[in-house]
């Protein structure tokens, strides 16, 4: 595992978490129970810190990372913090950005600075949400810039439950 300090500050790993020896994850990040962290991905808590809930999933090649304090931006910069049950997709960015419970971010998305994704978002494979915007509770972004195309069925939020748990099953097998 490439679990690595970062000015005296170790990563915290709940209990059954499995990150991949081919990740990467740095300085102040806390991943809760049963999280899951696959090859490729970086997680850097350097500048700011990072939060991931229990049994969520940060699939291949995935990048989450913080802003800092500076001149030209949020005053104490910006954390990332991602709820409890959350699939984020291959290759997506998440940066200094919320994602609240129950979300699916899509392969090849990006969430921008200030973002927030209220519980039960999707966000569709190589959508941008730009800085501070907001995918509400239930609803479907898509795009470049993102908008919300319409809310999610009874049957797709429970996907997204599914997802996580699926990702859960398939960790246990490469602890």
């Amino acid at each position: 595992m490439g679990i690595r300090t970062f000015q005296g500050i170790a990563p915290l790993l709940g209990a059954r978490v499995y990150v991949d020896e081919a990740a990467t994850v740095i300085g102040d990040v806390v991943l809760g129970d049963d999280v899951s962290i696959w090859p490729g991905t970086v997680i850097r808590g350097d500048v700011n810190f990072i939060r991931i809930g229990a049994r969520s999933n940060i699939q291949d090649g995935s990048v989450i990372h913080v802003t800092h304090d500076g001149p030209y931006g949020t005053p104490g910069g910006l954390a990332t913090v991602i709820g409890e049950d959350v699939t984020i997709g291959h290759g997506a960015i998440v940066h200094a950005c919320v994602i609240e419970d129950a979300c699916l971010i899509g392969m090849g998305s990006t969430i921008l600075d200030g973002a927030i994704v209220r519980k039960n978002g999707f966000v569709g494979a190589g959508a941008v949400i730009p800085p501070g915007k907001t995918v509400g509770s239930g609803e479907l972004w898509l795009g470049n810039p993102a908008r919300c195309v319409r809310k999610l069925g009874e049957k797709e939020i429970e996907q997204l439950y599914y997802s996580a748990q699926h990702y859960v099953r398939l960790k246990d097998k490469y602890l």
